[in-house]
């Protein structure tokens, strides 16, 4: 409950009568109880002058209740959600109601206006992002573990290089063996050869492994509750001196940024120690994303690194740094660690090596 009393602090401070988490991640953080409603209704109501109410769809509801130690409402695919909320909350006129509204859906709202007719809405996300925004040392081991299964992922990954095999055919196999070791992906893997790679959000297919070619592998581990993400780019044959250029500079501008984390700089300054060295090889064009992104129960959380966010690091923030180059029909290239900020400095999860390795 330490966590939800945090929130009560909140409500105090913010003078909100109801707080309303609807981020199954949220919740999850919240009350150590995580499902994926899909298209169903599944809300926290955090109130100060009543015990918690934790409202999921039915079919969820016992195992909400072996979750947490306040009362859970279940409700069956027939029944109205919002009038069976309304009819579990406390009678009362909320004026002043806080709901998340990067997680709120047009449904979302209109059936929470039928609940609290007379209530305002405020914002909750920056309350949460900041609760989530320091991880505690239990958090930063879990993403400890969860980097050291992406590198495990990524070697596999390695392993399955051939010309003979697609991009799909050496994701089917990390994701097997994943699979078969007890752990899920955090997202999507990607493996992208060839100027398949120059799109930084590239969609594997049924592409053979190009020779003398470059081939990234983006990918990631939820282990424990809590994500890591990576990026590798490798060498397949011998790729023309442009290509290794390309690499040499991508990665020159990470460890800029890795070098230059600790408290008190800014997400700006981190985004800007890896671009300038990116724009002054004259590339700054193709380096066209933020430079991170936060990181912990969701593969992409509140912060990001990138230019414009004055954000100062503080010690125990996770994040991504990933500078990435691409150049449409060339080439493309995007290294990725995520890490913590230290006393000091910044502490990355993976472990593989950032050296250009070349495969057959």
């Amino acid at each position: 409950m330490t966590k939800i009393n945090d929130i009560l602090t909140q409500l105090r401070s913010t003078e909100l009568d109801m707080a309303v988490f609807s981020d199954p991640v949220s919740i999850y953080y919240l009350t150590g109880f995580y499902s994926d409603p899909h298209e169903r209704q599944m809300f926290l109501f955090i109130s100060e002058e009543s015990t918690p109410l934790l409202f999921v769809p039915a079919l969820d509801a016992e195992r909400a209740r072996q979750s947490v130690a306040f009362p859970v409402v279940g409700y069956v695919d027939s029944e109205n959600p919002w009038e069976k909320i309304k009819a579990a909350l406390p009678a009362k006129n909320y004026k002043h109601v806080g709901l998340e509204f990067d997680n709120l859906i047009l449904t979302k709202y209109q059936g929470l206006k039928t609940v609290f007719e007379q209530a305002t809405f405020d914002n909750l996300t920056p309350i949460i992002n900041r609760m989530r925004l320091i991880k505690s040392a239990d958090e930063i081991q879990k993403m400890m573990i969860a980097g050291k299964w992406a590198d495990k992922a990524v070697q596999l990954g390695f392993e399955a290089i051939s010309l003979a095999q697609t991009e799909t055919d050496i994701i089917a196999e990390i994701e097997f063996a994943m699979k078969r070791e007890g752990v899920e992906m955090s997202f999507e893997t990607m493996v992208l050869t060839g100027n398949n790679a120059a799109n930084p959000h590239g969609i594997p297919g049924p592409h053979k492994v190009e020779n003398n070619a470059l081939l990234l592998f983006d990918l990631g581990i939820m282990a424990n509750g809590y994500a890591s993400d990576m990026t590798r780019t490798v060498a397949v044959g011998q790729p023309d001196q442009f290509k290794k250029d390309i690499y040499a500079l991508t990665l020159e501008a990470q460890q800029a940024a890795l070098d230059f984390i600790k408290p008190g700089v800014t997400a700006h300054e981190v985004d800007r120690a890896a671009r300038e060295v990116i724009e002054k090889a004259g590339y700054g064009e193709y380096f066209n994303h933020r430079l991170g992104h936060g990181i912990g129960m969701d593969v992409h959380e509140f912060p990001s690194i990138m230019e414009g966010n004055d954000l100062v690091l503080e010690e125990g923030m996770c994040f991504s740094v990933e500078p990435g180059i691409y150049i449409p029909g060339k080439v493309g290239v995007r290294i990725e660690d995520c890490g913590v900020v230290t006393g000091n400095g910044f502490e990355v999860f993976t472990d593989t090596s950032k050296e250009l390795l070349y495969f057959d």
